[in-house]
């Protein structure tokens, strides 16, 4: 398992790096004002949507269904099953698209309302949303096939075709002299991206021989079982976007740039959240689903063990440094052009607030993909209904005394509460059931991180006059140097543990 997880987390993280480099870009173009607002606007709004019925809902649903279908039945039955479910994601699509743009000023008053009293800001903000929103139909394709190159074990196509996107919009800031503005520079590139994604799975999907046509919509047996699933999964995932639009409606009020604080802080955030739980999440959930199917109970728990195991370890490090360092990683980053010190303030006290919840989220992808691979996409809905309730309520509470920190803050509380009521119901329901192995390691990387973060504070006073030896990137090296050392002291004492412990708990 972990081979294929190294492998989908190494192409996420060249496409993060890609992805990285399209934000440098973007902040030194754009900075954190009502230019930059209205484009994260813009590219918010399709993303929200898709994440509604695309990707999480989409793939819980569809991916054990097909890959139970691929194994029960063979490779004619799951095409049928497959090019079924993309004539119903056509259509809904078709429709959603065409009452979206005729909504399109409804929609962006309902996401930023606070930019109604900017007439130009937020006339801007519709027309780019109307170019960046087809882009919704082409990445929900995308993931259809994905999920399919998934189910056959084929990951790397789909873990890649996110670096389409950031070369686009790379290419489109490239390009942005021949547009009125960077924004609408940015917004084609979007939608040019979503048909080179579009192209490049196909592409995959082709020369692996995995058959996928175009059906007309019915409603068949293994339609009606796909909703079932689907249909709970959405709300699970609307849960998610209705704290996220939150975050985007209550931003839109604060001072200007506080939408853009939270993309920038959100961007590096997101960076182990797809490095190590979605490449966790994603080969994950057909492991569970096969093994499960074929009996194998004692297997899937302890796949799911080393899967928590590993989110644990490998996402801590990252919550030492965004915590301790968030105002130095966001100068490093971003801290250049059009991205002055404000906007560097803003940031990285979103990021480090992000940082709390960080494990729960990273937690949280293997947790709802064993109740998705027993076809359970309820539970995780209910369990995301109170934490969402208490995540909106939070972010209610603590605007007004942390700004759009505490939005971020909110979000990683409801991270946590969502994490234990799942974990809880796993367990009382004796689906998991937590190894020495695990337990073991937690708490010696637990340790280990408080010696990180030991090294990392001790260490800042040594080098805080170390000259910039590469002025485009402000205090990279006083921050690589202690996150260097900081690092081998989370990996040596992580090595010696592996030594004494690992043959003594297998797992």
């Amino acid at each position: 398992m972990w081979r294929k997880v190294a492998s989908v987390g190494g192409l996420t993280l060249v496409s993060r790096v890609f992805g990285f480099a399209r934000d440098v870009l973007m902040a030194a173009v754009l900075g954190a004002g009502p230019l930059g607002d209205a484009f994260m606007v813009a590219f918010r709004l399709p993303n929200h949507f898709r994440a509604i019925f695309a990707e999480g809902a989409f793939n819980a649903a569809f991916v054990p269904r097909y890959a139970g279908t691929l194994a029960a039945s063979g490779p004619e039955a799951a095409k049928r099953f497959a090019s079924g479910i993309l004539g119903w994601t056509l259509l809904v699509h078709a429709i959603l698209l065409v009452t979206a743009f005729a909504a399109m000023p409804w929609l962006v008053g309902l996401l930023a309302p606070g930019f109604t009293d900017d007439a130009g800001q937020f006339a801007q903000t519709v027309e780019l949303t109307r170019i960046t929103f087809p882009y919704l139909v082409l990445i929900s394709i995308v993931t259809l096939i994905s999920g399919m190159l998934n189910a056959h074990e084929r990951f790397a196509a789909a873990a890649a075709a996110p670096i389409l996107l950031n070369i686009c919009l790379i290419g489109a800031l490239l390009l942005a002299p021949w547009f009125p503005d960077a924004a609408y520079a940015l917004a084609w590139g979007v939608l040019a991206a979503g048909f080179a994604e579009l192209a490049f799975v196909l592409w995959d999907l082709r020369r692996a021989n995995i058959g996928l046509g175009l059906r007309k919509p019915s409603v068949e047996p293994e339609t009606r079982d796909f909703l079932k699933g689907f249909l709970p999964a959405t709300l699970g995932s609307a849960g998610t976007q209705i704290a996220m639009f939150a975050d985007t409606i209550i931003a839109s009020f604060l001072p200007s740039g506080s939408v853009s604080f939270l993309y920038y802080a959100d961007r590096l955030y997101q960076l182990p959240v797809a490095i190590i739980g979605i490449a966790i999440g994603t080969v994950l959930l057909p492991d569970l689903a096969r093994r499960l199917a074929s009996g194998d109970h004692t297997g899937a728990n302890r796949s799911f063990n080393r899967a928590i195991e590993g989110s644990i370890i490998l996402g801590l490090p990252f919550v030492i440094v965004f915590a301790l360092e968030a105002t130095a990683v966001i100068a490093v980053m971003f801290g250049r052009g059009a991205f002055d010190a404000r906007a560097v303030e803003g940031s990285a006290a979103a990021l480090a607030a992000y940082a709390v919840g960080l494990i729960a989220v990273l937690m949280l992808r293997p947790v709802t993909a064993s109740f998705y691979a027993r076809r359970d996409t309820l539970t995780p809905v209910l369990a995301l209904g109170i934490a969402t309730a208490v995540n909106v309520g939070l972010k209610i509470l603590l605007v007004g005394s942390m700004a759009h920190a505490g939005l971020a803050l909110a979000t990683s509380v409801g991270a946590w509460i969502n994490l234990l009521v799942l974990f809880v119901i796993l367990m009382v329901r004796g689906h998991i059931v937590p190894d020495r192995r695990l337990i073991a390691f937690t708490c010696i990387a637990v340790a280990a991180a408080v010696a990180m973060a030991a090294v990392l504070w001790g260490l800042r006073p040594m080098v805080a006059g170390l000259p910039d030896l590469l002025p485009v990137f402000p205090g990279l090296l006083p921050l690589g140097l202690r996150g260097a050392a900081a690092a081998s002291a989370y990996l040596v004492i992580l090595g010696i543990a592996w030594r004494l412990l690992a043959r003594r708990l297998p797992g």
